[in-house]
């Protein structure tokens, strides 16, 4: 299984909310690309890069942070929050990062979804933020009107390889994640699944890791001192 620790960029900051919260934030790092070292030091080959400011304002105001943290840590780097548009795409492909996860674009922009799957295939993924079963689209502020499991039939049949389930009322509370979830959808879809939101223990990652599970991120947990990063990375076969 597929491990991601995860970096929230808030105005070139490490942070984290609380259940999406952006009233409920906690700046972490002033250094991102150092808790990008880190991650590497623990054995991590992957980080899961999310530009909150973007999310919220469909913009890419820590493009130049990201790039740094590919540059800098050499591991293999997804991006998610603010790519709305066929041009921020190819902005992040084509400067390096491996993979772009499209969320609220995925959710009211089917032409574009579309055209970035037929442009760029696996590397183009897709975040499917859930609160009460519902998609949640607009940095986790709007409903997006349709439950996850409709909105995986789609993706799937748009032909989306790589989808990222986070369960908002599980994120940043530090209380485990939504096991039978991600265990279901799984396997139901032929997507590969990465469980996101509440990730806080190696029982955690050993669990996602007997349902099939492709890929799990973990945030609050590292960030908090709760979960040893680099025993989680070895739970989770990623070497």
């Amino acid at each position: 299984m597929k491990l991601f620790p995860a970096i929230d960029l808030y105005n070139g900051c490490a942070v984290r909310l609380l259940h999406g919260r952006y009233d409920k934030m906690t700046v972490y790092s002033s250094d991102p690309v150092n808790v990008a070292l880190d991650f590497k030091a623990c054995g991590a080959e992957n980080i899961h890069i999310v530009d909150l400011e973007g999310a919220r304002d469909g913009t890419t105001p820590n493009f130049d942070t990201v790039l740094e943290i590919k540059r800098e840590s050499g591991l293999f780097c997804e991006i998610g929050g603010g790519i709305r548009t066929l041009d921020t795409v190819e902005k992040y492909l084509s400067a390096g990062i491996d993979r772009v996860i499209l969320g609220t674009a995925a959710a009211t922009d089917g032409g574009l979804l579309r055209a970035a799957v037929k442009e760029y295939g696996g590397r183009i993924a897709v975040g499917a933020d859930i609160k009460n079963g519902v998609i949640a689209i607009r940095g986790w502020l709007e409903s997006g009107g349709c439950d996850i499991y409709s909105f995986c039939e789609k993706m799937q049949g748009v032909g989306v390889k790589t989808l990222i389930c986070t369960d908002i009322g599980f994120d940043g509370a530090l209380k485990g994640t939504n096991r039978p979830l991600y265990k279901e959808l799984q396997s139901r879809y032929d997507m590969d699944i990465v469980a996101s939101g509440g990730v806080s223990t190696v029982d955690d990652i050993e669990e996602l890791k007997k349902y099939g599970v492709y890929g799990a991120i973990i945030g609050r947990a590292y960030y908090e001192k709760k979960i040893d990063l680099e025993k989680a990375v070895k739970a989770a076969g990623d070497n």
